[in-house]
């Protein structure tokens, strides 16, 4: 940990691609881990919901999170506090400027409303809360120097053909999976996940549409 934070790590571009890779899965897993939980409490204990749209638990505004926070905080690691605020700040820009545009601009469905869960102070339009921006700031935190730090060994570990192949193979898939659902189902016999689930008796969450 303190040549992760003193030093500026210099790594190939196969360590790279590693990294990015494991990334996309950690970040979009651990956003579909939360959300599942969080909204199990926000129905009181009573309801799972299934949250995303893909058939792999995944949501991809996690990994967006996750690769901003690093551009954003990276070379101040050295300082936890800026890391914390600057999470904090840029995650919550991210969620509120795609939450709107999403619904307000493109007319698309909801995907959430933070008029609808517990502990909203600070809410503003649904798109965001300070509960929100908390959790990734705490996550940010998480990343930079928990996570980040063990991608970066991984990346440097023996048979790095090998992890490579591995990380990118299953980043891939994940990444076909969102394609999938968001633009190729009409075209092929199978039906996109959110329809898959619900036919199984899987429960999602429906919020105001336009």
């Amino acid at each position: 940990m303190k040549k992760y934070l003193e030093e500026d790590i210099q790594l190939n571009k196969k360590q790279k691609i590693i990294i990015v890779s494991l990334l996309i899965i950690i970040s979009g897993v651990f956003g579909w881990l939360y959300e599942y939980i969080f909204y199990y409490i926000n129905s009181g204990f009573k309801e799972f919901y299934m949250r995303g749209g893909n058939y792999l638990p995944w949501i991809n505004i996690y990994a967006y999170r996750s690769f901003l926070i690093i551009c954003l905080t990276y070379k101040k690691r050295k300082k936890p506090l800026q890391v914390l605020i600057i999470s904090m700040i840029s995650t919550g820009i991210l969620e509120l400027c795609s939450g709107y545009i999403l619904y307000d601009v493109l007319g698309w469905t909801r995907c959430w409303d933070y008029n609808q869960e517990i502990l909203n102070f600070g809410n503003i339009g649904g798109f965001v809360c300070l509960r929100s921006i908390t959790f990734f700031g705490l996550s940010g935190l998480l990343l930079i120097y928990g996570i980040l730090p063990l991608l970066i060994k991984i990346s440097q570990m023996k048979y790095e053909k090998i992890i490579l192949l591995f990380s990118i193979s299953f980043s891939l898939i994940f990444i076909i999976d969102e394609l999938y659902n968001l633009l190729f189902y009409p075209f092929f016999p199978i039906p996109k996940a959110s329809d898959f689930y619900k036919e199984h008796g899987f429960k999602y969450l429906y919020f105001e549409n336009k």
